[in-house]
């Protein structure tokens, strides 16, 4: 099976597709010193990007990893990843609090979608 990477650096690709299957790596908001609602917006903004990239979209969501530097920001984030996330279609999903890189980070979510 052929293996696609998008957007591959040295460390990392920004997404990879094998099979049906397209990874995205953590995705994480342009400005650092946004509210967490707004780095979570431009997070799924990047990751609304790079699906159609690959060729698929938030529709086809399997998995969803979200990291929070504070878990007292998950409403915020819930408010804003709710209206985003396709009706009828949200993926298994995690949320735990964790210390992002770089520091300024509220948000960081992963996602693995199908290609069909």
């Amino acid at each position: 099976m052929t293996i696609v990477r998008y957007e591959e650096r040295p460390r990392m690709a920004q997404a990879v597709a094998h099979g049906n299957v397209v990874y995205l790596a953590g995705q994480v908001g342009r400005d650092h010193r946004a509210a967490v609602a707004d780095q979570t917006r431009q997070t799924l903004e990047e990751i609304d990007r790079l699906l159609a990239l690959a060729g698929t979209d938030k529709s086809k969501l399997l998995t969803a990893q979200v990291w929070l530097a504070d878990m007292r920001d998950f409403d915020e984030m819930n408010s804003v990843w709710e209206a985003w996330t396709a009706p009828g279609k949200a993926p298994a999903r995690a949320c735990t609090e964790a210390r992002l890189a770089p520091p300024g980070w509220s948000v960081e979510i992963m996602v693995t979608a199908a290609l069909d």
